[in-house]
């Protein structure tokens, strides 16, 4: 690393140290509102740890609605750590597993 680039660096860090302290009450929510959702997901990865699930099975495990979970499935699915693995026995809702590299 380069001197320039140490510079730049450090004028970069104390930018960012600054917006942190004008936006702080802003910088909290949107730090509790993270480790809401990191939460959730963990509980909806520890249900599909069993087995796939449809969305109101998730939601009936976990103590959420039908379409806050379906909101975190989507984006679990978007990511990766899920995947659609069929539908029930009824035809009427998919099912959802864990992928593969999710299975630890």
């Amino acid at each position: 690393m380069t001197t320039r680039d140490r510079t730049e660096a450090k004028k970069r860090s104390e930018m960012l140290a600054d917006l942190r302290k004008q936006h702080r009450e802003q910088v909290k929510e949107a730090q509790a509102m993270l480790k809401q959702q990191q939460g959730i997901r963990k509980s909806l990865r520890r249900a599909l740890q069993a087995g796939p699930h449809s969305v109101p099975q998730l939601a009936d495990q976990v103590g959420l609605s039908a379409p806050e979970v379906l909101w975190h499935v989507a984006a679990m699915k978007k990511y990766g750590q899920i995947v659609e693995t069929g539908l029930d026995e009824d035809y009427e809702y998919y099912l959802y597993g864990l992928a593969k590299e999710e299975k630890r």
